[in-house]
């Protein structure tokens, strides 16, 4: 489950592989639900049945309205790259650079900043923050749900059960090669880290470009000084063994609850940071005033975009943040076998400073960016591919 997935991809490509029920989620935090829809034996079957029957018609429908795609070579979709006037654009020296470690940090200043709505979601209750307390259907038990979750949020924070701790930086960068971000700070090991960015290659109507994150930092030959920032943040010390301590009480309820809390502020500590980052440790929005809702319909200038994500479906990236961070001894957050972060309650990302950065989707790719990419990487061809293997057109 998650932004990396979608239900598309499982019924079209996963589910027929699978005699067993796949089940795709639109947020990791409702598997719980899925999983309990799964192993309840007076109903598991004819669920199972009716989500098989369900990919079958959506599958059906889909392979009818595929169009065939024209792609780009990589060195065609580089002179289709998003062009910024380096010239006239606006780029500021950050306030402080270099990298900067939170540690026990006050979860109580986080609540404000929490969004709600996908909180609802995994729960199964489907309705936007605060509208949803009052929704005829689902309404009163949103209410009862929001005031538990009120009431174990103040636990939280007032026994201090959860630690949030951050680390972040912001370093002097330009783009290289087209689609690779360099770094330097004086407190590195070595001279340059890399951030590897991926290039769509779908062809686009006249006029729109082939985007890559390269696309927002000043080129090096411009000689323009640009800079870029990476983070990873954690509300997760301490929520697994407060998880088992209700499951030893056999209390589910407050076991999936700390979980789904313990994620709400994981996120609500991205958003915080990065409003810290833009008006002060960075500075370049310093006049920024934005409400909660505005912060989470991302209105603020610049973008925070996280590996394994839309815009850069490539986890791997996660390695060059954790090493350029120092992530693993500075805060203790450590990446898994197959790169996800944990403890799981845990935000890691990018910055990006220039008012033109923009969200986006990589959509697929071919197999000569894939091969560029290993390269570039210095990563045999095969282990890059299994990395990239979802972006791959067919």
């Amino acid at each position: 489950g998650g932004a990396t997935t979608s239900k598309a991809h499982t019924a079209v490509k996963i589910d027929p592989e699978y005699e067993c029920a796949v089940v795709h989620i639109n947020d990791a935090s409702r598997a719980v639900t899925v999983v309990g829809d799964l192993l309840k034996k007076e109903t598991s079957d004819l669920y199972k049945f009716n989500l098989k029957k369900e990919y079958d018609i959506f599958r059906k429908d889909f392979l009818k309205r595929q169009k065939v795609k024209t792609y780009l070579s990589i060195s065609e979709a580089r002179k289709n790259k998003f062009q910024i006037d380096w010239n006239t654009s606006e780029i500021k020296k950050p306030n402080q650079l270099g990298v900067q470690v939170l540690n026990d940090f006050d979860l109580s200043i986080l609540k404000e900043y929490i969004d709600w709505t996908p909180f609802f979601r995994s729960w199964e209750l489907h309705g936007k923050y605060p509208n949803i307390l009052k929704d005829e259907i689902v309404g009163k038990q949103a209410t009862e749900l929001f005031a538990d979750a009120q009431k174990m949020l103040d636990k939280i924070i007032s026994e201090k059960l959860l630690e949030a701790r951050a680390v972040f930086g912001i370093f002097e960068a330009n783009t290289v090669n087209d689609d690779d971000i360099t770094i330097q700070n004086s407190e590195f090991r070595i001279q340059n880290y890399f951030f590897r960015t991926l290039r769509q290659q779908s062809q686009k109507a006249t006029g729109k470009p082939n985007l890559a994150l390269a696309d927002f930092i000043a080129p090096k030959e411009t000689g323009i000084q640009d800079y870029i920032g990476c983070f990873c943040v954690s509300t997760g010390f301490g929520t697994a063994e407060l998880a088992s301590k209700y499951e030893n009480e056999h209390d589910d309820y407050n076991a999936i609850m700390v979980k789904a809390l313990a994620d709400r502020l994981a996120e609500a500590f991205a958003e915080y940071l990065h409003k810290k980052v833009r008006t002060e440790y960075w500075g370049y929005a310093s006049e920024e005033n934005l409400s909660n809702e505005d912060l989470i319909s991302e209105k603020y200038k610049g973008i925070r975009p996280a590996p394994g994500y839309p815009a850069c479906p490539d986890h791997l990236e996660k390695l060059t943040i954790w090493e350029v961070l120092k992530v693993k001894e500075n805060i203790g957050v450590e990446l898994t076998e197959s790169l996800a972060m944990w403890p799981a309650a845990s935000v890691s990302g990018y910055y990006f400073a220039n008012p033109e950065a923009r969200y986006f989707g990589l959509g697929k790719i071919k197999e000569d960016q894939v091969e560029d990419f290993a390269k570039r990487k210095n990563m045999n061809l095969e282990e890059a591919t299994n990395w990239l293997k979802t972006n791959l057109a067919d």
